[in-house]
């Protein structure tokens, strides 16, 4: 126990303690945090800005076929040229951004909401539960993520909303087997183990002292899975099994365009180009974070 001093140590006595007190340690040095989240950040920023605004920032409708300007090269008119139908390559690039930014983000959510829930039940109960439900996780998890989706979506039919459903199973596992390893680790900290002398549910537990703890990972990890998931649905829609036309889609125009790449390479450039600096914006800004909230990496930002 430190002694507090009083007026009768002297008057500088006081003074004296908050001066020689050591300083507040800042858990996070700003200064050199590296520069990867802000890019990564400002990137997702400027994508949900133009998803948001595509209605006004794009000059024709997505899905207009204009058969007068067929297979136009980049121009005034049309800053991205038009497709084998006339369609504005600009717009439909603009458009799909809304498509891509909602399958990631919900089916990021999906997944990570069910295995949240799967993961704190196994590392909690234990036993049997944890046994089967961990034997499932492995057993999704087996199989390659691209396949899994092709499978489910065949199963349940092509569309957005099955689309999101089967990318989100397909990232169940990774979810669940991460927050059950944390959980394990988390139950035996003193704080834990005292809630559960004093009588605390294991609902409680879960949710009250173990969660607010193991967060941080799966902040990380959900950032990440972001990217992995629009490239996912921009495969299924290159095969045919996502996002039907003529609604507008990366992967849809990627498909489109790839028999035109002698004579009008434009159509895949561009969405290609869209992909790339989304999973990039998505990983830098996963990356920024995993540094920020790891305390091992702090520091380290500059490197």
């Amino acid at each position: 126990m430190i002694a507090r001093p009083t007026d009768a140590d002297g008057p500088n006595a006081r003074a004296n303690a908050v001066a020689v007190a050591p300083p507040r340690r800042n858990l996070i040095d700003w200064r050199r945090l590296s520069p990867r989240i802000w890019i990564g950040l400002g990137v997702v920023g400027a994508m949900l800005f133009l998803a948001a605004t595509a209605d006004f920032l794009t000059p024709y409708d997505p899905n207009f076929q204009d058969y007068n300007q067929l297979l136009q090269a980049p121009s005034a008119d049309h800053p991205f040229g038009t497709d084998q139908v006339g369609r504005d390559v600009y717009s439909r690039v603009i458009y799909g951004t809304r498509i891509s930014l909602l399958v990631g983000v919900i089916a990021v959510g999906i997944g990570m909401t069910v295995g949240v829930l799967i993961g704190l039940t196994a590392g909690m109960y234990r036993g049997w539960p944890d046994e089967i439900l961990m034997r499932i996780m492995d057993a999704i998890h087996s199989f390659p993520a691209l396949v899994l989706a092709l499978a489910i979506t065949a199963a349940l039919g092509a569309n957005i909303v099955n689309i999101m459903i089967a990318i989100g199973i397909v990232y169940m596992p990774s979810y669940a087997r991460l927050v059950r390893g944390q959980v394990l680790s988390v139950r035996e900290r003193d704080f834990v183990v005292a809630a559960q002398i004093l009588g605390a549910s294991v609902p409680r537990l879960m949710f009250r002292h173990i969660w607010p703890n193991v967060t941080a990972p799966i902040i990380v990890q959900a950032s990440l899975n972001v990217s992995t998931a629009i490239l996912t649905e921009a495969s299924l829609s290159f095969l045919g099994l996502g996002v039907r036309p003529p609604t507008p889609s990366w992967g849809s125009s990627l498909q489109a365009g790839y028999q035109y790449l002698s004579t009008a390479p434009w159509l895949s450039i561009y969405p290609g180009i869209a992909i790339f600096v989304a999973v990039l914006a998505f990983n830098l800004f996963g990356d920024g974070l995993r540094q920020l909230l790891d305390p091992r990496l702090r520091g380290r930002g500059q490197a």
